[in-house]
């Protein structure tokens, strides 16, 4: 499917991936249906980020994607729908985990039938390698065990099932794209590379940290981005989920260090309690095999870490972090 002249519905459209993927929708020549959460306030978010002249060529619509009628009538229309809307915070689906499997799966069930119902001719559906839990053997291609070591990564596992089962019986034109950690401009404070990044430019007399640990394939958001439009563009691969990662792994620690090394600043790493999860919920490693996503894609990373962190680290800069929901994108 060429995307030029295609009409896009983005859901998540105001979380880090889905911001940052509108506006490649709208350099292909898409015309885009921008779905955001709505949350009582005027504010658009991660699509703040857009120019004034990409904004006017959104079509911004706010609701929730636990409701069916209004996920209906944002899917009307569209030839291609990016669905990633979600509640993406690990620590919050300790406290909430009905919250995540109202919107996680449910939410995508509600997708999935207006798909369904309105003949969408492709559905892209965002999942995440914490589906894979610790893994069993590197680097983990598509077959790995799903392992469900936290109540966010069952209710993503539950929602890629559901997927799957609408293409198995319903002959559903949809294609699965897992990334790996995604990184880059936009990336909310709770993640680990803003977190890092936060404390570096706050100077902070140390960074604080949870398990420093566990191994994370790191692919810039310009590269998964390049994924989820290769999963839109693609003829054939309908019913078939693809890994996006650049099969390089980072520890934690290794990860902070390095991060000092581009923001010029050096100071201890200290444990946070907080930040460590429960001990048979830690993801020890997460490395991709991506060779299906290069055979049958033709996708493949392009940004070198290095250069992807100095990006990111620039971006803090100029923007500080600021508190951001829990809810919704990613």
């Amino acid at each position: 499917m060429e995307i030029a002249g295609k009409r896009a519905l983005v859901t998540g459209s105001s979380g880090f991936i889905g911001s940052h993927l509108v506006q490649a929708l709208l350099k292909e020549g898409a015309t885009v249906r921008a779905m955001t959460h709505y949350r009582g306030d005027p504010s658009l978010h991660n699509l703040e980020f857009l120019s004034p002249q990409e904004l006017e060529r959104v079509e911004i619509i706010k609701g929730n994607v636990e409701d069916p009628h209004f996920v209906r009538r944002a899917v009307a229309d569209c030839d291609v729908v990016f669905h990633l809307a979600a509640l993406i915070a690990i620590p919050y689906s300790y406290i909430a985990p009905t919250s995540y499997v109202a919107t996680n799966v449910q939410g995508t069930v509600n997708v999935l039938e207006a798909c369904r119902s309105e003949g969408t001719p492709r559905l892209v559906h965002t999942s995440t390698s914490e589906c894979y839990g610790s893994a069993r053997y590197t680097p983990i291609d598509e077959q790995h065990p799903l392992q469900g070591q936290s109540p966010y990564s069952a209710s993503k596992i539950s929602a890629d099932k559901m997927v799957e089962s609408y293409y198995n019986s319903f002959e559903l034109p949809v294609v699965t794209i897992r990334p790996f950690n995604t990184f880059g401009p936009r990336q909310s404070a709770r993640a680990v590379i803003p977190t890092i990044i936060g404390q570096l430019l706050s100077n902070a007399k140390s960074v604080e940290l949870g398990s420093l640990s566990p191994l994370r394939d790191l692919t810039f958001v310009t590269d998964t981005v390049a994924g989820l439009l290769a999963g839109a563009r693609k003829p054939g691969v309908e019913g078939e989920t693809f890994n996006l990662g650049t099969g390089r792994a980072l520890s934690i620690g290794d990860l902070a260090h390095l991060l000092m090394t581009i923001a010029g600043r050096s100071v201890p790493i200290t444990e946070a309690p907080a930040r460590v999860r429960p001990a048979k919920s830690e993801v020890t490693a997460l490395v991709s095999d991506n060779s299906k996503a290069r055979e049958k894609l033709g996708w493949e990373p392009s940004i070198p870490i290095e250069k992807g962190l100095a990006a990111t680290v620039d971006f803090f800069r100029d923007n500080p972090l600021r508190p951001s929901p829990l809810a919704y994108g990613v």
